[in-house]
């Protein structure tokens, strides 16, 4: 006869302090909020206490930090040097690091490839044209995803409603001012497959962005191009070969990623 009466080993209790770890940032990679400590530890898998530590063992490891806004946390720079290394050896990454350089040949201007976290994009690669640089967009740069055409291209790839999800620890001020304009001008880049920009980031620098999936669809990380105004209004046929050059490179990427 049995007499166990113990209770049955917690779900703590059965994953590692490196698996636990790993799925409170990716938690926060996707977006969750942190504010609220029990829905975390549910969200996860673990308890309230352990979230507690987990959150202050990786602060204290830089691999993520505050949240300006406060009440959350996002990953830390650390981290995306981290990962961005990590990635140097894939095959996204390494074949990103040759196709940037043939789209600044292909436009002249200068290439990006960035990736979603949240609600804002991080740049990860950047190669420029020898001429003087015209955007402060440098690799490790984090802008908020609907302010940039990388992030409006990887946001128009997510449902609506996954859409706003991200944008749930953001206070409001941080938030799209109409949700009905950006899910229209998200409607028309699914239909073109590819986001513009016109001096909406910096003033007098226009940008192209397409973004790269895998076999499913889901988003991996887009690819920009971006160069002065002045640059497109003296060859009327920049705008078509920057459309086409970063389509072509986004679906190569796609493509390489099957």
């Amino acid at each position: 006869m049995n007499t166990d009466t113990s209770s049955p080993p917690s779900a703590d209790a059965a994953s590692s302090p490196v698996e636990r770890a790993f799925r409170l940032l990716r938690y926060i990679a996707e977006g969750g909020s942190t504010a609220n400590l029990s829905d975390v530890a549910r969200q996860i898998g673990v308890n309230r206490v352990t979230v507690m530590r987990l959150i202050e063992s990786l602060k204290a490891a830089e691999l993520i930090q505050e949240h300006p806004a406060g009440g959350s946390h996002r990953l830390g720079m650390p981290f995306l040097t981290l990962a961005a290394s990590a990635l140097g050896a894939s095959d996204l990454t390494a074949r990103a690091r040759q196709i940037l350089p043939v789209l600044v040949e292909q436009t002249g201007l200068s290439a990006f490839l960035a990736v979603l976290e949240g609600a804002e994009i991080v740049y990860l690669l950047c190669e420029t044209p020898d001429t003087p640089l015209v955007t402060r967009i440098r690799a490790g740069s984090r802008i908020p995803a609907h302010h940039a055409t990388p992030g409006l291209a990887m946001l128009a790839c997510l449902p609506k409603g996954a859409v706003q999800a991200r944008y749930e620890q953001h206070p409001s001020n941080e938030r799209p001012a109409d949700w009905a304009t950006l899910d229209a001008t998200l409607d028309v880049i699914r239909t073109n497959g590819c986001a513009w920009s016109f001096s909406g980031l910096e003033a007098g620098v226009d940008s192209c962005a397409a973004a790269v999936c895998d076999s499913r669809g889901g988003v991996l990380a887009a690819l920009s191009i971006a160069g002065p105004n002045t640059a497109f209004s003296v060859d009327e046929s920049l705008r078509m070969r920057v459309e086409t050059s970063v389509k072509n490179a986004a679906l190569t990427l796609s493509r390489s990623c099957l």
